[in-house]
């Protein structure tokens, strides 16, 4: 394998399967480097549908081989390995991996973020059947139905208004006694007819047969638990960007790269795109598309470095 290269992108979510897309068509001698199986979070979809020109629902793991079958068509490589370090020496970058050092003149961060999870008995079991860590994916398989949410700041009370459009009824559990939301968003949630919160209060245990039907909660100021009935346990206690690659880069104060809007981050060459940087909304269609405008960036990035050398 060529140890020398184009552009490198770090992480194969849709973010990095689009970026690979982009630069192999833009002619760059593109290597993807992710350290499980393409696809990134996608792969926990169990359906899809609601990305744009898909009528008919698939399932996530298709839709990410489908992204990396179409990356490869136009060229672009991909390694499974683990990069440990990135630094950038003079006009190129230098990554190590325990796959070897590989040199590019433009990299691509798209290593996205992990869930924090409740870390309660059957929240693995019944991830994608009825756990859930994204209101917007999953909330419309549940219409007219019991839903529980985890958490007390901006993103949980967000996706408790979002579900409260759709659900029966709203369960919104939070540890402490108030919220940590913005004043105005967690006044609108404590009105909303439809939603019920319940502070000082925890999930101990979701349970259910082949999917959620029921959750064990902890009223923490009464010392009492007890079953509830739900159909989804949506989890929004955070998320931590796996951002440690990309050095002195900018950051905000959640870890979340800062890019502008080429998807450069404050280091000039590297880009980010997708779960790893700062963004408004974080959807499937929205990783692809900062993929695409990361890919294209470091094209041009590319061309101003050969034009120096």
């Amino acid at each position: 394998m060529r140890m020398e290269r184009d552009l490198i992108i770090v992480g194969g979510g849709a973010a990095g399967l689009a970026a690979a897309q982009y630069g192999a068509r833009a002619n760059l001698d593109t290597l993807l480097i992710e350290e499980m199986a393409p696809g990134g979070q996608a792969l926990l979809i169990d359906t899809l549908e609601n990305y744009p020109g898909i009528s008919e629902p698939v399932n996530g793991y298709d839709f990410s081989e489908k992204m990396r079958a179409q990356a490869e068509s136009f060229g672009a490589e991909f390694l499974t390995a683990s990069v440990s370090s990135i630094a950038k020496e003079g006009g190129r970058f230098v990554l190590e991996s325990n796959e070897g050092r590989f040199g590019a003149l433009a990299v691509i961060l798209a290593t996205g973020a992990v869930h924090r999870h409740a870390n309660v008995p059957g929240e693995d079991e019944f991830q994608g059947k009825g756990v859930s860590y994204c209101a917007t994916c999953d909330g419309p398989f549940f219409k007219g139905r019991r839903m529980l949410v985890v958490g007390g700041g901006d993103a949980a009370c967000d996706e408790a208004m979002f579900l409260s459009k759709l659900a029966e009824k709203v369960i919104l559990v939070h540890r402490r006694d108030s919220f940590r939301a913005q004043k105005s968003l967690a006044a609108r949630v404590l009105a909303n007819p439809k939603i019920e919160v319940r502070f000082n209060t925890v999930t101990r245990e979701i349970k259910g047969d082949k999917k959620v039907q029921s959750v064990i909660l902890e009223d923490l100021a009464a010392g009492r638990r007890y079953e509830e009935e739900v159909a989804a346990v949506f989890v929004f206690i955070g998320s931590d960007p796996r951002s440690s690659l990309a050095g002195e880069a900018t950051r905000d104060e959640g870890g979340s790269l800062i890019t502008d809007e080429n998807m450069e981050t404050s280091v000039k060459g590297l880009f980010a795109a997708g779960d790893v940087r700062v963004s408004p909304f974080r959807q499937l269609v929205t990783a692809c598309s900062d993929g695409a405008i990361a890919a294209h960036s470091a094209a041009t990035h590319i061309d101003e470095v050969r034009a120096i050398a």
